[in-house]
């Protein structure tokens, strides 16, 4: 799939959450793409991200930075989540 198509999509799972605020809106639109992405299209958008991220809305770059850095599989443990 390529970065452009993988941008989009993140894109619109970020604007999905863009309500709850810019902090809930990058947690969502990680544990989204955690929990549903197929793990090549993750292993993809973390190489876009790693290659400069452009495109990327700022809560969803924020999102992908999460999933860098291995902190999406922490939001799903939080109590209430």
């Amino acid at each position: 799939m390529s970065p452009d198509k993988l941008v989009m999509m993140a894109n619109q799972i970020g604007r999905f959450f863009v309500a709850q605020g810019p902090d809930q809106a990058a947690q969502g639109t990680a544990e989204h793409i955690r929990q549903f992405w197929d793990p090549r299209m993750r292993a993809a958008i973390l190489e876009h991200l790693a290659a400069g991220g452009e495109g990327l809305d700022p809560h969803v770059r924020r999102a992908v930075e999460m999933l860098r850095d291995g902190e999406a599989a922490a939001i799903s443990s939080k109590p209430g989540q």
